[in-house]
């Protein structure tokens, strides 16, 4: 057991005094932060440029129809003469509308010497579809038609209120749900690839290295094996604490950069309760979960998740020479990885339903499928049951990786077939 824990301490001191891993982690939440806030920025900029449309209207009905807006301004191009040519070229776009577009939807085209922006088609689209679309209300001639469509027009969404076993009501959010879910989910999901890639790969470094016929010499393969998985397993904790802590700081700090505490202090004085009151409203939602459950089922099925697959990615390891051979042992895992990421996704429509349930049991799969499903509030058996079934093939997984390790990791210049991989189980 000592010499497990000599191999824990030399797998996690040597990985996070990489300076890779300082980098990534430094760099990753930064990299997040920047792939959210850059492009609000920029779309927040805008170009002063102004480009003129002319708008050419045969039937004279829906020329008055176009406002300037932004970067676009609109003219009429019948009564609008150009005095030069330098002013046609300045003409960025040409609107050509020669009938009633009601009975002929076809007799309006936007021209262009360039690709025309999104902005200026859905302008041109939907100040078009509007009139339209009142032309044809008025056909019907119906006192009050518009006006009564108008009024009909209502949204509506039903509260989901969550009942405890006090009887107290709390609200709560189908669509936070799905969020907690995914996100949880997304994490276990890359970094079961991620750190169980990782194992296998260090593996079959100091096996291409000769460093583990040393290694061996001193340290029995079983727990050379288990102080890799367990030390990357803590690596990746470590890795995602400090992820967590600088996003948060990130965002609290481009919160504050970009002015968000003082729009918010505006938004109040200028009548902003409206405001106040949605937030209110979604704090009291995200009350209504878990989060110290959610949290700790986290870690569980991420430890167990991760010894399940790095055992095999040990394994994996050690009976290949070269890196390029790891990719026909890899496919099954990351194909079975696939199918549960896509199960948890297809059981948000029926977190009950029996491929969740199923999914849940199976060791292989349950680690991402039960983070979608546990802001749902399954029965408590059902996680007991998954956690149990989890950990005790993790277990059995190790073992059996643990007799393919000790002979594999000695072996040079052969790959071994699957029935030779099998033969070596029965060894003692």
């Amino acid at each position: 057991m000592n010499s497990i824990g000599l191999i824990i301490k030399r797998e996690y001191i040597r990985r996070v005094r990489k300076k890779s891993f300082v980098l990534l982690t430094f760099l990753t939440p930064l990299l997040m932060i920047a792939l959210i806030f850059v492009p609000l920025w920029l779309s927040s900029i805008k170009s002063s440029e102004i480009f003129q449309v002319s708008v050419i209207d045969e039937t004279g009905k829906y020329v008055s129809l176009f406002k300037d807006v932004d970067n676009y301004r609109f003219f009429d191009g019948k009564a609008s003469v150009p005095a030069s040519q330098d002013e046609v070229k300045e003409v960025f776009a040409t609107l050509k509308i020669t009938d009633d577009l009601l009975e002929h939807p076809e007799a309006a085209a936007l021209y262009s010497h360039k690709q025309i922006p999104e902005a200026l088609s859905r302008t041109v689209n939907e100040t078009l579809r509007k009139q339209i679309e009142s032309d044809k209300i008025a056909s019907y001639q119906i006192p009050r038609l518009e006006e009564i469509i108008r009024e009909s027009q209502i949204r509506f969404q039903v509260q989901t209120i969550k009942l405890s076993e006090d009887g107290s009501e709390s609200q709560s959010s189908v669509s936070l749900a799905y969020a907690i879910g995914i996100l949880f989910t997304m994490t276990i999901y890359m970094f079961i690839i991620m750190y169980g890639s990782m194992v296998m790969q260090g593996v079959s470094e100091e096996k291409t290295n000769r460093i583990v016929e040393i290694m061996v010499s001193s340290v029995r393969p079983f727990d050379l094996m288990m102080g890799k998985i367990i030390g990357i397993g803590l690596v990746g904790l470590t890795q995602l604490f400090l992820w967590g802590i600088l996003t948060m700081v990130g965002f609290t700090v481009i919160g504050l950069f970009f002015g968000a505490g003082a729009d918010a202090a505006v938004a109040m004085q200028q009548g902003g309760a409206a405001t106040a009151g949605e937030m209110g409203e979604w704090m009291a939602k995200l009350q209504s979960f878990n989060f110290s459950e959610i949290l700790f089922l986290f870690v569980v099925y991420f430890f167990g998740g991760y010894l399940l697959y790095a055992s095999l990615f040990a394994a994996i390891g050690s009976v290949i020479d070269h890196p390029e051979d790891a990719q026909q042992f890899m496919t099954p895992v990351i194909l079975i990885l696939a199918f549960a990421l896509y199960a948890g996704i297809y059981s948000i429509e029926n977190p009950d339903g029996p491929l969740a349930f199923w999914c849940s049991m199976i060791p292989f799969t349950s680690p991402v499928v039960m983070m979608m499903r546990i802001p749902y509030e399954i029965p408590l058996w059902q996680t007991l049951l998954s956690v149990f079934l989890l950990f005790a093939s993790a277990v059995g997984l190790t073992w059996i990786s643990a007799k393919i390790y000790r002979i594999g990791i000695l072996i040079y210049g052969k790959k071994p077939n699957l029935k030779e991989i099998v033969r070596w189980l029965s060894f003692k």
